[in-house]
């Protein structure tokens, strides 16, 4: 298990720019699955969760070429192992990723069956599959029990093909929509989805389909309609920058910051993001499509109108992402005033400021959902730790709170932080941070 050794107290400055978003890789590398043509696909990040999953697909028999020069994939899913996808190695593979469960939708459109088991990813509490599989439910699709594999086999009816039919989903779940999109562009009629995710990698993936061949219309609201077709074809497409690696990013600026640019973010897609941290202080720069952060002495958090205390929420979006709430938690902690963070989408995610609270910081934990954050207004600096990262968005915000530390800090599992962020230490040393690989 490797771990950083962080030397804390040195200023970042320079340029950086975000890789490929991890999150829509994962969808828009699963949807080549729908089509035995070539879909090449380029910005995909060097990253745990896409390397395993790129390397899932080959396992499956999908062929796979790689320029790394030009930082894409070409992908052709024209001859799958059938036999192979049905085999206890291939399930057991799936356990390991998270985003392997983002294959069931084109399986199940394309080959009409797929196996699903419990898939591994952060452990932040309790993460129900029950939207994707409600959503193939109303497709027509049957679910039959494999007890001693402790699998489910999800199929069409025998003799019959999936149907489209009207759905509301009972929550705005990214990769539910997307899976259910992905398993509505292959069948019989109309599929309306209301209640769908509409964030911009949900975007991605429509636009995507639509140049496949797909015909979804709505795409940008929470009510979709999907008018099956007989096949898809291959096409060319580019991630956009990762909103969270940006916010993350806008953090590290912003507390251990000498003046930092973040380059082509796409801007028009940050949504919120930039907002949220300007709610605690941070000056925000927009020039072209980059993001300049100036140092900051001092950033004063914004109270509401009515002068009551600033509260910051997660939400679908286009609110704010739950990715982020940790970073903000850790930029929190240095600026004048106080913030109530409310994280109402998992239950274990907050319980990592107990490390922040050993470094120093002032945070009141008022639940598994809560925290008051006091800031230090800069007064003095966090207390170097030693540390494990519990997920991927804690762990570089327990990245951004040793950068910023007196002292010499080290924080173990950062297998967890590979799995987001790429090259992260290579990055920021040439920004000017000193993290070690040990």
């Amino acid at each position: 298990m490797a771990s950083f050794k962080i030397e804390g107290g040195h200023l970042l400055s320079g340029t950086i720019t975000p890789q490929g978003a991890k999150n829509e890789a994962l969808q828009v590398i699963c949807a080549a699955l729908l089509t035995s043509e070539p879909v090449t696909i380029s910005n995909i990040p060097d990253i745990r969760d896409v390397n395993n999953l790129i390397r899932l697909l080959k396992d499956i028999g999908v062929k796979v070429e790689n320029k790394p020069t030009e930082n894409s994939y070409t992908f052709q899913a024209d001859e799958l192992d059938l036999k192979y996808l049905e085999s206890d190695e291939f399930v057991h593979k799936c356990a390991q990723l998270r985003g392997s469960v983002l294959m069931i939708g084109p399986l199940l459109a394309r080959m009409g069956k797929a196996i699903v088991t419990k898939p591994g990813g952060d452990k932040i509490g309790r993460r129900r599959l029950d939207t994707h599989f409600l959503g193939f439910a109303k497709l027509g699709a049957q679910f039959r029990h494999i007890p001693n594999r402790d699998v489910y086999e999800i199929s069409a009816p025998q003799g019959k093909s999936l149907r489209g039919g009207y759905m509301l989903l009972d929550e705005a779940s990214v990769t539910g929509t997307a899976n259910v999109i992905m398993a509505a562009v292959l069948t019989e009629g109309t599929t309306t989805i209301y209640n769908a995710a509409c964030e911009p990698y949900i975007q991605q993936l429509c636009h995507m389909l639509n140049r496949m061949g797909a015909n979804i219309s709505g795409i940008g609201s929470n009510l979709l309609t999907i008018v099956g077709v007989k096949s898809l074809k291959g096409t060319r497409h580019r991630l956009l920058p990762d909103m969270i690696e940006v916010g993350s990013f806008v953090g590290m600026a912003a507390v251990c910051g000498d003046g930092v640019r973040i380059k082509d973010v796409s801007v028009k897609d940050l949504g919120i993001i930039p907002d949220a941290f300007r709610r605690l202080g941070v000056r925000i720069d927009i020039d072209g499509d980059d993001l300049y952060i100036p140092r900051q002495k001092h950033y004063v958090v914004d109270s509401f109108i009515d002068g009551t205390i600033m509260t910051l929420a997660d939400a679908p979006w286009p609110g704010l992402t739950p990715d982020l709430l940790s970073v903000l938690i850790v930029v929190a902690t240095q600026a004048r005033g106080s913030v109530l963070f409310h994280q109402k989408m998992f239950e274990s995610r907050l319980f990592f400021v107990d490390k922040l609270i050993d470094m120093g910081a002032q945070i009141i934990l008022c639940d598994p959902h809560r925290a008051v954050v006091v800031g230090h207004d800069r007064s003095r600096a966090l207390r170097a730790q030693r540390m494990s990262s519990p997920d991927i968005r804690a762990g570089i915000a327990l990245l951004i709170a040793a950068m910023s530390a007196s002292g010499t800090s080290t924080i173990s599992n950062i297998e967890q932080i590979d799995r987001g962020y790429e090259h992260i230490e290579d990055r920021l040393n040439a920004l000017g941070a000193k993290i070690e690989r040990i």
